[in-house]
């Protein structure tokens, strides 16, 4: 099988361990997920398989979109329900109004202070392990983007929230954040990945369903339609051949003119409907196979 399966993680487990579920589901050892998600949340996590891992450096998943409840008055140090408690603080002065106002403050780009307990590496270690040995470094602020927030519903202390924003956004830091502003803290209790790039919630099956299921196959999402956001040329049968032998296409090797290309741009080559290879354009060294796939 190659391709991807969008599974819908479960809390408790991390990602590595859907890796090994789904290994074992299909009996397949080339295996791999895309887009980590902490042990406590839940929701879509892209799970490649066979041809599919070549294909993760290819994915569009620069957009992001999750739901998630947050508590107001406690803040904790890994800035969820799993984490210690470091502050309380009174909330109760406060009403839905005040989170509503708040939206405008958190749109656009933003500053993000990455947290202690998190995989980013620091000299070769994940801060994650320095943090649980307690040991805070300084870390350098990101630049995220919060495209769309907004609250689902707010019964104080407790909100939920949904909000798209860029990858490498930390939903936990946000909602610290968000606490923060209203002077209070704040906490997360649920995290749920509704969508990551093309991959969304209404296609997420469970490792149950997979592991059961009479035709795996059905569930798995084509190799090519997980780079459907890359413009599709058509090869010759004589062009194709030359492609999956890892030779570069010229122009009289595609059916129709490909047109220009801009400096970077990655399309996908097909031989007839066969998916043959990602190409990627560079304007000093041209066209380049970026990966050909069997």
């Amino acid at each position: 099988m190659n391709g991807f399966f969008v599974i819908d993680k479960p809390a408790g487990v991390t990602s590595h361990d859907i890796v090994s579920k789904v290994r074992r589901a299909i009996n397949q050892k080339k295996v791999g997920h895309t887009g980590t998600l902490d042990p406590f949340a839940t929701g879509v996590l892209p799970v490649a398989v066979g041809e599919g891992t070549k294909a993760i450096q290819f994915l569009d998943e620069s957009e992001k979109e999750y739901r998630a409840v947050l508590r107001l008055g406690i803040a904790t140090d890994t800035q969820d329900l799993t984490g210690e408690v470091i502050s309380e603080r009174e909330w109760s002065h406060l009403t839905a109004d005040d989170l509503e106002r708040l939206i405008p403050q958190f749109l656009g780009l933003q500053k993000q202070l990455p947290p202690m307990f998190s995989a980013i590496k620091q000299g070769g270690v994940p801060l994650y392990k320095l943090a649980r040995k307690g040991i805070e470094v300084e870390r350098e602020v990101r630049e995220v983007e919060i495209h769309s927030l907004t609250f689902e519903w707010i019964r104080l202390p407790e909100a939920c929230f949904t909000v798209r924003c860029s990858r490498g956004t930390y939903v936990r830091t946000l909602a610290c954040d968000i606490g923060e502003a209203l002077g209070c803290g704040a906490h997360l209790l649920e995290l749920r990945r509704t969508r990551s790039g093309l991959f969304r919630e209404a296609d997420a099956i469970s490792i149950e369903t997979l592991a059961e299921a009479a035709d795996q196959q059905a569930l798995l999402m084509p190799l090519d339609r997980a780079l459907d956001h890359l413009k599709r040329l058509a090869l010759t049968e004589a062009g194709g051949k030359k492609v999956l032998n890892g030779v570069v296409p010229q122009a009289h090797d595609f059916i129709e003119p490909p047109g220009e290309f801009s400096q970077g741009e990655q399309v996908r080559l097909y031989l007839g409907e066969r998916f043959a290879a990602v190409a990627e354009y560079d304007k000093l060294k041209g066209l380049r196979l970026a990966r050909v796939f069997n």
